[in-house]
């Protein structure tokens, strides 16, 4: 008899990101498995979220409260609906010699999260790990976003159905609905010379969808920017546009005013 090693090639790295799509819609993604062995290569494909020890495995601190590096949970938000957020065709079949798999990676949020996550494992025979990916993704609820800044929330979150204490009121006529917030902080350093500006910056997207099937790019503009400047706040453009699919960075920078005062820290929207 003679002994010989499995060995295939990934098409991708150890991250396959899916990128933004809109809630209840979904993207596709396409990875391949070439087998470069002179066997035939029998292969079973599984995800982290259909785990049976996954329950057992939650039963531990959230990754938020622990070192980065002890991360042991790679399963992020998941629908509401109960089914999987990402799923994968095939699941199981043969990989002949010289061949090459291909693996269709769907992604379809349920609801609105940046969190969407898990690990897809190709297995061999049953037992040998070839290939990890972890999967990633972001739902937005509207196809036009605006993000960055310091994180507001956790990256997990309940998929208990909590009830209102109090009926919600039907929103008035002529009311503008909620905005979300996006908190920026900039940190100067005083003392270097020339003046080095604090910095950071907004990521506005569109997403590509139905939606937007008739627009090539989306239209953008900030206001109360004179105000924002009076305050030592500068924008890289007050207005712009992004296409459909894209997402373009916008800097932010912030140099103290001449009758700045370290007692009282400026604040600007």
């Amino acid at each position: 008899g003679c002994g010989v090693m499995p060995s295939t090639v990934c098409s991708v790295g150890d991250v396959l990101d899916l990128g933004y799509v809109v809630a209840r819609e979904e993207a596709t993604s396409t990875f391949q498995v070439q087998n470069t062995s002179t066997l035939t290569l029998r292969y079973s494909v599984q995800l982290d979220s259909l785990s049976p020890t996954r329950d057992r495995d939650q039963q531990r601190l959230p990754s938020f409260l622990i070192s980065p590096s002890q991360r042991t949970e790679f399963v992020g938000t998941q629908n509401y609906n109960g089914l999987s957020v990402f799923s994968i065709f095939p699941t199981e079949g043969e990989i002949l010699t010289g061949k090459t798999q291909d693996f269709v990676v769907t992604f379809s949020p349920d609801h609105e999260s940046l969190y969407y996550s898990d690990r897809l494992k190709v297995v061999l025979f049953g037992k040998r790990t070839a290939h990890v990916l972890l999967l990633k993704g972001a739902a937005r609820d509207q196809p036009v976003f605006v993000e960055g800044g310091v994180p507001l929330d956790v990256p997990v979150e309940s998929l208990a159905v909590t009830l209102p204490t109090a009926p919600l009121e039907a929103p008035k006529a002529g009311l503008p609905e909620p905005v979300k917030s996006i908190l920026l902080e900039l940190e100067y350093v005083e003392g270097e010379h020339p003046p080095v500006p604090a910095t950071t910056e907004l990521r506005v997207g569109a997403i590509r969808t139905t939606q937007l099937a008739s627009k090539k790019n989306v239209e953008f503009s900030f206001d109360n920017v004179p105000l924002l400047q009076q305050k030592g706040f500068t924008l890289g453009a007050g207005k712009g546009t992004v296409e459909s699919g894209q997402v373009k960075l916008i800097g932010v920078s912030w140099v103290p005013p001449a009758d700045f005062h370290v007692s009282s820290a400026p604040a600007a929207s």
